[in-house]
């Protein structure tokens, strides 16, 4: 690989990926370009936010070196499904660092970054530091506890990128509060219906097995009450105001 491409790599992840065989979504790459400090992917199964995270995690890697990279999900299996799918487009990459250690959950590049995927549990992130990029994968299904755990393994690192993909998961968690918070976060929404690669015809198969309330959470991206709680969240928050008058 010539020098001019791997400069060119260094300032454009999009052209990283197209090294690797992956030809990015106008989102896609705007989101990669742009390089927003905290970005909320909203997205649609299957829209491409996991691309997005890999090509994130990979640039970071290799272009902002020495780096650590962390993927948190709800599961151990989550974590490691999209660092395998990491790894692999490293493999597919030509000119990449070389690999000093791997692991299921864990590998070491020889410009002397790594990766790590933890296990969706708040003990496991404890005693990390130092982290320069944070992927939360199905952001919506990690726990408040584990996020809060979580967050502090960038506080030393000024620079430190989050970035959350995920679908919605009820109107509730660390993830809706953000989606719906201030502006210090980047948010991106990608319906099915905006993904080239997503029939019409597929959607309406899918409408028409999962029902308007699971399509509409899957697909389409609302935010539903939680179907075990007692009042919706729209009678709740009714219930209170920041108008407290005197009692007397």
């Amino acid at each position: 690989m010539s020098l001019a491409r791997d400069m060119a790599r260094a300032f454009d992840p999009v052209l990283m990926m197209q090294d690797y065989g992956v030809i990015a979504d106008r989102w896609q790459a705007d989101v990669l370009r742009q390089d927003p400090r905290r970005a909320l992917l909203l997205c649609s199964r299957q829209s491409g936010k996991t691309e997005v995270a890999i090509a994130k995690g990979l640039h970071t890697a290799i272009y902002a070196a020495p780096s650590l990279v962390v993927i948190l999900s709800p599961s151990q299996r989550q974590s490691g499904e999209l660092f395998r799918r990491l790894m692999l487009c490293h493999q597919k990459l030509e000119g990449a660092p070389e690999l000093t250690a791997e692991s299921a959950l864990r590998a070491e590049l020889s410009n002397g970054s790594r990766i790590l995927a933890l296990p969706g549990s708040e003990r496991t992130v404890r005693g990390i530091a130092g982290v320069d990029l944070l992927i939360a994968d199905e952001a919506a299904r990690i726990p408040d506890e584990l996020m809060t755990a979580g967050r502090p393994m960038m506080a030393t690192r000024p620079d430190a990128r989050m970035m959350a993909l995920t679908t919605p998961a009820g109107k509730r968690g660390w993830f809706f509060d953000a989606w719906h918070g201030d502006d210090t976060w980047a948010r991106v929404r990608v319906p099915a219906t905006d993904c080239p690669r997503i029939s019409a015809d597929f959607l309406a198969e899918e409408l028409r097995e999962l029902g308007p309330t699971r399509y509409g959470e899957e697909y389409q991206l609302e935010f539903y009450d939680d179907q075990e709680a007692a009042f919706p969240t729209a009678i709740i928050d009714a219930a209170f105001t920041p108008e407290v008058s005197t009692l007397w």
